[in-house]
């Protein structure tokens, strides 16, 4: 069976039929009979060829439609996604107006005062470390990891906001100047 496959692949590649050829020799012929629902010959004629080359372009824009939807979802995911990411980007901030518009210290001091905090128990390791005590690695690295992400809070939360209020600014003075 296999000289029969080799032979009618062969046909088909030099017949044009590439994509057929490659998808008869990955697959099988019968795996790809069943999915065109056609029956390819062993020896096709002139007349099996060109019905097979119909069925490939057949095939070959349904693959097409197929990448354009996925590439569509895609889109629509990346847009969903980005708009998700600004919505939290924007309830940080409406948050942390608020907390500083509060009458409360601890509302206030508090992002600050975990960052010091964090940052002093991250030193108090190190400098343990120093003097030979031997501290849990998993205890440095979930401090580690806490304090990139206090950090990333603190200083990029900061950042956005920032670029929020001028673009909010921005779109302000455009409107009165309308």
């Amino acid at each position: 069976m296999l000289p029969i496959i080799s032979s009618l692949v062969q046909t088909l590649a030099v017949n044009g039929l590439g994509l057929l050829a490659g998808a008869v020799q990955a697959k099988g012929k019968e795996f790809i009979e069943s999915k065109i629902g056609a029956r390819i010959p062993d020896n096709p004629n002139h007349e099996d060829l060109i019905k097979l080359k119909q069925l490939e372009i057949e095939q070959e824009q349904l693959l097409l439609e197929y990448n354009i939807k996925q590439k569509e979802l895609e889109i629509e995911e990346s847009k969903l996604l980005a708009e998700m990411h600004r919505a939290a980007q924007e309830n940080a901030t409406q948050r942390w107006q608020s907390d500083m518009g509060s009458d409360s210290k601890l509302s206030k001091n508090i992002r600050p005062g975990t960052l010091v905090y964090i940052l002093t128990a991250y030193l108090l390791f190190a400098l343990l470390s120093a003097m030979g005590i031997d501290i849990n690695e998993a205890y440095v690295r979930l401090l580690g990891e806490w304090g990139q992400l206090v950090m990333l809070a603190y200083f990029g939360g900061r950042s956005v906001e920032k670029i929020f209020e001028m673009r909010m600014h921005g779109q302000n003075r455009k409107e009165q100047q309308e």
